[in-house]
């Protein structure tokens, strides 16, 4: 395998353990299914097929932006910047699921959001397309932040 594949290979590694972590951290179980939700939430189903889409992305947009780093400071602020996502992602799955905090992930999703920007204005010199690839992550979770803050205001407060 060339080094570039396996580049390609391990980012989509580091990306699905992300969806792993965050996935085994996600138990939709009587608490979840007794929160009421507002009616445009989409169907349970569609956030597998996202979220794998979204680590899809991030994976090639972490590679390429590796691939163009020509410098060991460049390969360290790729690392970093999709480092501090990857922690803001599990650490949101772990409040909202884990620990049935919908309210402290609403201000963890936050720092979710702004790690997510970072990232695209962080690839946008060493790769465009990479930087665009992180769009729809930017977009699914501005929308998660949206469903987060109307579960908050249905159910809340939480204890």
């Amino acid at each position: 395998m060339a080094r570039p594949d396996l580049r390609l290979a391990l980012t989509l590694v580091l990306s699905y353990a992300t969806a792993g972590i965050g996935g085994a951290l996600t138990e939709i179980g009587p608490w979840y299914f007794s929160l009421r939700q507002p009616a445009w939430k989409p169907p349970d189903a569609a956030f597998g097929i996202v979220w794998t889409t979204i680590f899809t992305l991030c994976a090639i947009s972490g590679w390429l932006a590796w691939r163009a780093a020509d410098t060991r400071a460049l390969r360290l602020r790729v690392a970093v910047l999709f480092g501090v996502n990857a922690v803001c992602n599990i650490v949101w799955s772990a409040l909202y699921f884990k620990l049935q905090r919908p309210d402290w992930a609403l201000v963890e999703v936050v720092f979710l959001w702004l790690s997510i920007v970072a990232l695209i204005v962080g690839m946008w010199r060493l790769s465009r397309w990479g930087s665009g690839l992180l769009l729809p992550y930017l977009v699914w979770v501005s929308i998660a932040a949206m469903l987060n803050l109307e579960t908050v205001r249905l159910n809340g407060p939480f204890v």
